[in-house]
């Protein structure tokens, strides 16, 4: 198991911006997106943070060194960010922790739905939701 790298040395990987400006461009603009939907995230219970948190990181890895080396620099974000990049997984002791909050947060907003459409939709995102979170792989840390 390789150790995360201090908050104070950015780690970039291998991924360079691209080399279309164009691409460039489509990249910082999704990267902005995704970083604002997963401020919004911290704060809505339905919208999730970290997902968009990793996808604002792998669109500035493609745009802008300075906005990626930024985000790795955060407090909160950069912890998040190359504990992905190191190990592809999550913690075994969290995934329990993310299926309760999911489940618990969905049920309650499904018990506040007066639509029956709005309730098979928010059943159908858990449920899809909570298979992709079963798909990611554990690890038991040291």
């Amino acid at each position: 198991m390789q150790p995360s790298s201090p908050p104070d040395k950015p780690t970039t990987g291998s991924r360079a911006p691209h080399h279309s400006r164009a691409v460039r461009i489509l990249c910082l603009g999704s990267g902005i997106l995704a970083l604002v939907l997963a401020i919004l995230g911290i704060f809505l219970p339905l919208l999730p943070t970290t997902p968009f948190i990793l996808l604002a990181a792998a669109c500035f890895a493609r745009s802008s060194s300075r906005l990626h080396d930024w985000l790795l620099t955060q407090p909160v974000a950069g912890p998040v960010i190359r504990d992905w990049h190191n190990h592809r997984s999550m913690p075994a002791r969290v995934k329990p922790w993310a299926v309760l909050l999911i489940v618990v947060s969905f049920s309650l907003s499904i018990w506040l739905m007066d639509s029956d459409w709005h309730r098979i939709m928010l059943g159908i995102l858990m449920s899809v939701l909570l298979l992709a979170l079963w798909r990611i792989p554990v690890r038991n840390e040291a």
